[in-house]
């Protein structure tokens, strides 16, 4: 049996439409009250990271902005990682090549971001990626937002770190997640599960691809290993 868990959220733990799966929930409850750590692994926000950990229960053991934040525990420090004055020089010129209207390529919690930047899914990533070509910056749709992020900075170099602090191995964990963001992490867990629905990327990395979507794979994947 694995020693930990780690999830994605956004697809993973939820619906198409952010829907929190109460299913899940009441499976990770579950295994937190057995005593197995979890660490929630997100595009979003350390704050929302935090709001969200605090309402199911886990320890603060998070990573935020796609592994460009980390920290161990509420109480730990936190760790930034990338570079957001590059991030942000690419998303405007983004916005000086594309002229969006309205609110096209809005920012998500720009306020909030301390590493990468997010906005909406308003061009093809196709085209994004040819206006950034000569930029040190990689482009991840995650099905939810556009994030620009500098190399190297993944949810699964941050994965490794929090792991090794944590006294543990990648190897001790069962990994889920549904997106091409997930991939770096996928690869590492002793385990990997992907729902349903996740990207073809997901499908390949993950160990097992689930017969049900988003949180209720998930849930189904937490009955069967823990």
């Amino acid at each position: 049996m694995p020693k930990a868990f780690i999830t994605d959220i956004d697809g993973t733990l939820t619906d198409e439409r952010r829907r929190l799966s109460t299913e899940v929930v009441d499976e990770m409850r579950r295994i937190l009250d057995d005593g197995i750590p979890i660490i929630l692994a997100s595009g979003n926000t350390l704050c929302f990271l935090d709001a969200f950990s605090h309402m199911i229960g886990t320890d603060g053991t998070v990573i935020a902005e796609n592994g460009g934040v980390y920290r161990l525990g509420y109480l730990g420090r936190k760790q930034i990682a990338g570079n957001q004055e590059i991030c942000r020089a690419a998303y405007e010129k983004i916005v000086a090549e594309l002229q969006p209207k309205g609110d096209e390529l809005r920012l998500f919690s720009p306020k909030y971001r301390e590493s990468d930047i997010a906005f909406s899914r308003d061009a093809p990533t196709e085209i994004i990626k040819d206006i950034l070509k000569d930029m040190p910056v990689n482009v991840i749709d995650t099905g939810f937002a556009i994030h620009l992020q500098i190399p190297d900075i993944t949810k699964g170099a941050a994965f490794e770190k929090l792991a090794e602090l944590m006294g543990l191995t990648p190897a001790d964990f069962l990994v889920a997640g549904d997106s091409v963001n997930d991939v770096s992490m996928l690869k590492l867990g002793g385990i990997s599960i992907a729902p349903a629905n996740a990207s073809p990327e997901a499908k390949q990395a993950a160990d097992m691809v689930m017969d049900k979507t988003y949180g209720e794979g998930t849930a189904d994947a937490l009955r069967k290993y823990f």
